[in-house]
């Protein structure tokens, strides 16, 4: 093993560090090519300046591994001090994603305690409810912008499933999330009138409404259950539960989580369904020859086997984030320095296009997941979109849920299709969704037989 003495005599990866203090910043959050193009020129690793800070990208499954391997002593096993301050600002320290070492621990088995197969399968029924529901509204509209809508609509789940509140898109509380997502890669400057200083000002506000709904849910003497009431009843092997400050600062990091995440999962199964008739009949063939009927249930969720290879592919093609580190011990990797104090950045899309591992990666082919191909266990950390390692996404298998029982809803019963001159690219950060917001004719279908 090469010492960390060794390490700091080696070259650094290749690269370039753009301009004086931006660095490749304004390049890196305005070209949604911005990694892609630089792993043709540099390889695999490369070094650059964004964000404010010097940063190595970490492509293919090899350096990856690397990564998830060396937490905790490489590489900081979370990403409070690889993200930007504003970004840290609006999330806040107390928040299980900024929280390292023991704390993150106990925070994360805490909080998986609202995350279990069980838990889950009480879920089910609130999601179709609000799925059908929104599915009716966008029939009646049948034009609209679909990335907006799909926000509204897994806000709404996530609010009623984590704190019981209901069409939180319509009210205040919508709002306010917006301007403080907004904010989380705003210029840090905390005026008022600035974007960062409406955020600040939009995160106290979310958080005394999530606290007096801690506080009146503290008083009832029946819990429900939702994600809440889970987590006034969890208690670790101390006995010890979660405090007001890390309940609230939880639950807004599970909203984001829920949210934005699977509002960008969602317009991307959308764009590539309405761009690949063929797999959108192949799932619907599924869904006739299994026939469940109303509601649908975890069991018959886990049967749609298709579906199941669909939705692995779409997080292929756009996995909705990416994840940062900092390095917190200089090391080597393949020959080039890793020095302490830089950031580093898994960098999943880019992993899930290596040609090596997948056949034609820039084709949308749901085959590649089927068992007698399974491109994806070739090798180990081939296939991320869920992060890995100590912080692999604690919401993951809620995330897959409400994905999958959107997919088979929306398919069964509607059919859309784009709307001719809009830009069809995608914006990458914070996280990948539509440029132009997706604008579809959306109606129901006739049925035959």
């Amino acid at each position: 093993m090469t010492t960390t003495k060794q390490a700091r005599s080696l070259p650094l990866p290749p690269g370039s560090f753009g301009l004086p203090i931006i660095g490749e910043t304004i390049s890196f959050l305005r070209d949604p090519n911005f990694v892609q193009k630089r792993h043709q020129q540099y390889g695999q690793i490369f070094k650059t300046h964004v964000l404010g800070c010097p940063t190595i990208f970490l492509i293919g499954a090899e350096a990856t591994r690397f990564l998830f391997a060396n937490e905790k002593h490489y590489f900081s096993d979370g990403i409070a001090n690889g993200v930007p301050p504003q970004t840290k600002a609006l999330m806040g320290t107390g928040s299980v994603v900024m929280q390292m070492g023991d704390k993150n621990l106990r925070q994360r088995k805490l909080l998986s305690q609202a995350f279990q197969p069980r838990a889950l399968a009480g879920y089910a029924s609130t999601m179709e409810e609000i799925t059908r529901s929104y599915l009716h509204k966008w029939e009646l509209l049948g034009q609209f912008s679909w990335y907006s809508e799909l926000r509204k609509y897994t806000l709404d789940v996530a609010c009623k499933l984590l704190i019981g509140t209901e069409a939180a898109s319509d009210r205040d509380f919508g709002k306010w999330y917006e301007i403080w997502g907004k904010g989380l890669l705003s210029i840090p400057v905390p005026l008022p009138w600035t974007k960062f200083g409406r955020a600040l000002r939009c995160r106290k506000l979310i958080l005394a409404r999530i606290e007096k709904i801690v506080k009146e849910r503290q008083q009832q003497a029946t819990s429900t259950q939702d994600v809440l009431g889970l987590l006034l009843q969890a208690r670790d092997e101390q006995g010890n539960t979660l405090s007001l400050q890390e309940l609230k600062e939880q639950l807004l990091t599970l909203l984001f989580a829920g949210h934005d995440t699977l509002s960008s999962a969602l317009s991307s199964l959308c764009l590539l369904l309405a761009q690949h008739p063929e797999v959108k009949e192949a799932i619907r063939a599924e869904q006739k020859q299994l026939g469940f009927p109303q509601p649908l249930t975890l069991e018959h969720l886990k049967q749609m086997t298709y579906l199941e290879q669909v939705l692995k592919e779409v997080l292929r093609v756009f996995p909705p984030s990416t994840g940062p580190r900092e390095v917190i011990e200089s090391c080597d990797l393949n020959g080039y320095l890793i020095p302490k104090g830089w950031k580093v950045l898994y960098h999943s899309g880019t992993t899930h296009q290596d040609s090596r591992i997948y056949t034609q990666p820039e084709c949308f082919d749901p085959e590649r997941f089927a068992p007698e191909r399974a491109e994806d266990k070739q090798k180990p950390m081939s296939y991320i979109p869920f992060g890995g390692g100590l912080r692999e996404c604690l919401g993951r298998e809620f995330a897959k849920l409400e994905i999958k029982l959107f997919a088979a809803l929306l398919v069964r019963e509607y059919e859309w299709e784009l709307l001719p001159g809009q830009n069809l690219d995608m914006v990458m950060l914070p996280t990948v969704y539509p440029r132009e917001g997706l604008k579809v004719k959306f109606w129901r279908r006739v049925q035959h037989g």
